[in-house]
């Protein structure tokens, strides 16, 4: 039997901040998920079932940051900082095309 796939989890990410750990961020900014969770060894599916709730919330607000309420703001603005500063800490550059 071949072992599903599954996510490394946000703190073991190698590539910075990927579109699957944006997921495990938002659901932090939206509380589906607990602080500290980073949904290490989650399958697939899974983490799938989590965008799928994190979509629904971001819909609530047309996608955009700037539309959230005051306290989820403040929240996603303070969760991104800190894990960007963590990924730049691991060598993590925003501003490096898909080929570098």
């Amino acid at each position: 039997m071949m072992k599903r796939p599954v996510y490394a989890g946000l703190e073991n990410d190698a590539h910075g901040i990927t579109q699957l750990g944006r997921i495990v961020l938002d659901a932090r900014v939206f509380e589906l998920i607990p602080a500290e969770e980073d949904c290490a060894g989650w399958d697939l599916q899974r983490m799938q079932l989590l965008a799928n709730q994190v979509e629904s919330r971001w819909d609530e607000y047309g996608n955009v940051p700037s539309r959230l309420p005051d306290g989820l703001r403040e929240r996603h603005a303070e969760i991104y900082a800190q894990a960007m500063e963590r990924a730049r800490a691991k060598g993590w550059d925003p501003e490096l095309g898909e080929e570098d």
